[in-house]
């Protein structure tokens, strides 16, 4: 059983692995909305990719789990598990965005013009990433129940969820995923939120005292009812209340 943890955490590396091979080997198709059609270029398979990206997130949460459970800890669990999370979460999202960036740009009238540069900004997920667990990993985190930036497995399972929206393109929200302008602000956005120096909430809270645990009891109730209504598009609007509801919360000191 001492095994367990890094078995999930390789588990984890493995799915990380499998989501990049099929992200890379995607296909175009055609999606719709309202009567009207249109080609999302390079991200049939993508589809795939994002489930395994969206497993890796589940062996990420159990390793965790067992690691506590067996009172089990080691430097090499630790570096192994954020060597993981770096493929899943950076890695992986980075191929994801790479695909979406480069299917943006053919459908431009000029694509034959497009330097293959303009797709090289979906690599700094990976580059933040790395530097995001390098910092965690050499930090001495002084309030229980939060991190010091975005964690990577966050930001991972939010642009996993881009393929799926483009796939079953819930309330015409894939159309503004083709767009590169978007996806440029997107890749932003993430790579500050995860280098920042804001609290957000660990998804496991310290305490089952309400006072201390409501906000991850919130995204409890909130993320099925909103996976009802919203389908696919219900990963980014949890992704969105999780930064509300870390803004909201103040974590006390200890």
């Amino acid at each position: 059983m001492k095994h367990l943890p890094n078995l999930l955490t390789l588990a984890n590396l493995f799915c990380g692995c499998a989501a990049i091979a099929f992200i890379l080997n995607s296909q175009p198709f055609l999606s719709g909305f309202n009567g009207e059609e249109y080609w999302v270029v390079a991200t049939e398979q993508a589809y795939l990719g994002s489930l395994f990206i969206l497993l890796a997130g589940v062996f990420d949460v159990f390793d965790g789990l067992a690691a506590r459970a067996l009172n089990i800890y080691s430097p090499i669990g630790k570096d192994l598990d954020s060597l993981a999370d770096l493929v899943s979460f950076g890695v992986a999202p980075s191929m994801i965005l790479f695909k979406m960036l480069w299917g943006a740009h053919m459908a431009d009238p000029n694509a034959l013009d497009v330097n293959m540069l303009a797709m090289a900004p979906a690599f700094l997920i990976a580059c933040f990433g790395a530097l995001r667990l390098a910092r965690f990993n050499t930090t001495t985190d002084t309030i229980k129940g939060s991190f010091i930036g975005m964690p990577i497995p966050a930001v991972g399972i939010f642009v996993a969820s881009f393929p799926l929206i483009n796939w079953y393109n819930p309330m015409g929200f894939g159309g503004y995923l083709q767009n590169k302008w978007v996806i440029y602000l997107v890749i932003a956005v993430l790579c500050w939120l995860m280098v920042s120096r804001i609290r957000f909430i660990k998804l496991m809270p310290s305490s089952m005292k309400l006072s201390e645990g409501w906000p991850q009891l919130v995204l409890i109730v909130v993320a099925p009812v909103a996976a009802a209504v919203l389908k696919t598009a219900a990963i980014p609007l949890a992704f969105i209340l999780y930064i509300l509801l870390s803004f909201i919360y103040k974590p006390k000191e200890v």
